[in-house]
């Protein structure tokens, strides 16, 4: 992919002037319910450039958003997203459970989100796909992106490369990314598996730029893209914007969008601490 037909999600933190994406964990979930609408539309207009969230498939195929695979910690209910239906999904609370304020709030579909977004310009998604799917569920989620004309505001990733072979294999025309928890092996081999799986982008958890301080520099070495999950404080911020990653993961969008305006609001201003 060139710059020209990337999400801009994807832009290099050289072409964005120095400043990072900014991209809301599971939508704006410091101020509003994890992974609901509420929590997307916040995060827009906190000014996110993108909002990550992860899709789960029911018992009958259709594609929701919600982290975990059980409802039991963010929803009034109990059960594997699995073994539920949409209709059963969607008599749950998902709002109650962080404030009274959200109380009926729902567990969104897919389609729910990628509408909400294609009528918010200026935000991208982030997608994940929790555990493994095959090529045929792959394609449940490239047909909701398909149909809402979001195609080239889209990102999809999994911690399981066997899920992003799938998603290569059954819509290649999407940006793609691996997500990285675990201290690889050597980095040469990372960087192989990202060269078979075809991504733009490989995601590592902060904490991993920690045993791995050179990490940030051999991805962008071999032309990856490099998304940090999940920094909520302004040192971790600083430390992050040094190593010139391309974008960050964060809980707090709107206090991070402040920070790099004051930051980088004019250019060349030094990055003290």
């Amino acid at each position: 992919m060139t710059l020209d037909d990337v999400p801009r999600l994807l832009l290099p933190v050289t072409a964005r002037g120095g400043r990072p994406a900014v991209v809301a964990h599971r939508g704006s979930s410091s101020v509003a319910p994890q992974n609901t609408l509420a929590a997307f539309e916040s995060a827009w207009r906190a000014g996110a450039d993108a909002i990550e969230l992860d899709v789960h498939l029911t018992a009958d195929r259709r594609v929701v958003v919600l982290h975990d695979d059980t409802v039991d910690e963010t929803t009034d209910g109990t059960g594997r997203v699995a073994d539920l239906t949409l209709g059963a999904l969607r008599g749950l609370d998902a709002g109650a459970s962080f404030s009274r304020a959200y109380a009926g709030q729902r567990v969104p579909t897919f389609e729910d989100v990628t509408r909400l977004v294609a009528e918010r310009p200026g935000i991208d998604l982030l997608v994940e796909l929790k555990g493994t799917w095959t090529a045929d569920d792959a394609r449940l989620v490239a047909k909701e992106v398909d149909a809402a004309g979001l195609a080239g505001r889209v990102v999809v990733q999994s911690f399981w490369p066997s899920t992003v072979a799938a998603l290569r294999d059954a819509a290649p025309h999407l940006a793609r990314a691996l997500l990285l928890a675990l201290r690889p092996d050597s980095t040469d081999e990372l960087v192989r598996v990202c060269s078979e799986l075809d991504v733009v982008a490989c995601n590592p958890e902060l904490a991993l730029l920690g045993r791995e301080p050179g990490l940030v520099d051999v991805l962008h070495g071999a032309g990856l893209r490099v998304l940090v999950w999940t920094a909520d404080e302004p040192g971790e911020w600083l430390d992050l914007l040094r190593r010139g990653v391309d974008g960050v993961v964060t809980d707090r969008p709107d206090r991070l969008a402040g920070w790099l305006d004051g930051r980088l609001g004019t250019p060349g201003a030094p990055l003290a601490g």
